[in-house]
């Protein structure tokens, strides 16, 4: 885990003087998952997958070859073997992505969840969650905890599906959570919003597990 986050943190880092890169660690972790599905694959394909223009697309790009993630070839931009084996590490923490219904759970019309592995432990309360959610342009994201094979929001004591069980039943069914994990809901008014605020949260809480190592 903490080389996933050294490496992540290291390509979106600035790498020389000047403006900073367009782009952060939740392109970098939606590229790596966009390329092991659809790899080789066009610049200009990616870029749109991930909502950037060409040129900030190129820059990451850029930044990933150089860290021997990715080669451009005259295909297109595949994943090297360093770069599947960062996002099998990747995986191994996190799920993908999955849409569930709006409901009073979340604060967004579009809604994106993720399982994080055996992450229960260094939930506070979800508020940093939540801010990282922002930070990429979220409405928010929402934390809840799988423990003796319920779902439970943090610091909450009664059941926040009690009026919507199939929201409940459709996040079960999708993540499949084992005991120990969480589940973090990112809230946007598009998809791919939403799906980024539910990375940053998933990105935030595996920068929890490192701060505490």
């Amino acid at each position: 885990m903490l080389k996933l986050l050294e490496v992540l943190e290291r390509t979106a880092r600035k790498s020389a003087p000047g403006r900073a890169p367009y782009f952060m660690m939740v392109h970098l972790a939606k590229s790596l998952m966009t390329l092991e599905a659809q790899s080789p694959i066009g610049r200009a394909k990616l870029a749109r997958i991930l909502g950037l223009g060409e040129g900030s697309a190129r820059t990451m790009i850029r930044h990933l070859e150089h860290v021997g993630l990715v080669r451009v070839t005259k295909a297109g931009i595949a994943m090297t073997n360093a770069g599947t084996k960062l996002h099998s590490d990747l995986r191994e923490n996190i799920s993908e992505a999955a849409e569930i219904p709006k409901s009073t759970l979340t604060v967004g019309p579009f809604n994106m969840a993720i399982r994080v592995r055996n992450s229960a432990d260094v939930i506070r309360g979800g508020v940093e969650q939540r801010d990282a959610a922002i930070k990429v342009g979220a409405l928010g994201a929402t934390t809840l905890i799988f423990d003796q094979g319920r779902l439970n929001m943090p610091l909450v004591n009664k059941d926040v599906f009690n009026d919507i069980p199939s929201v409940r039943a459709a996040i079960i069914s999708k993540l499949k959570p084992q005991e120990n994990d969480i589940i973090v809901i990112g809230s946007a008014s598009d998809k791919l919003t939403a799906e980024f605020g539910a990375i940053a949260a998933a990105l935030e809480t595996l920068k929890s597990h490192k701060s505490e190592a």
